[in-house]
């Protein structure tokens, strides 16, 4: 999908999107610029120690040791993304993160 989004929203295309996986289980959605920077993420520490630190069902989404991983989200997922930063978008410039998991309080 290409074009502008005639100030009805931000148009997200599917290559901008990306799902980042715990030992191949899709867990949250991000933009990036570029595959290698959405590779980037999971070496962040920050992002390590929130997936360490959240819980889905009573249980860790992370162990910190199991495999984190990068692809592209697939089309489903990208609407997903899209559909969940609608009307919730900021101009703060930070990371947007959308979780596939629910997440516990």
């Amino acid at each position: 999908m290409t074009g502008r989004s005639g100030g009805e929203g931000k148009m997200i295309r599917a290559e901008t999107v990306f799902t980042l996986e715990v030992a191949g289980q899709a867990v949250l959605m991000f933009q990036a610029l570029t595959t290698q920077e959405a590779k980037a993420l999971p070496r962040e520490q920050w992002i390590r120690d929130d997936l360490r630190d959240a819980y889905s069902n009573g249980a860790p989404i992370w162990d910190g040791k199991e495999k984190l991983s990068v692809r592209r989200a697939n089309p489903d997922e990208a609407a997903r993304f899209s559909k969940a930063i609608t009307g919730a978008e900021d101009d703060s410039g930070d990371l947007v993160l959308v979780y596939l998991v629910e997440l516990d309080a």
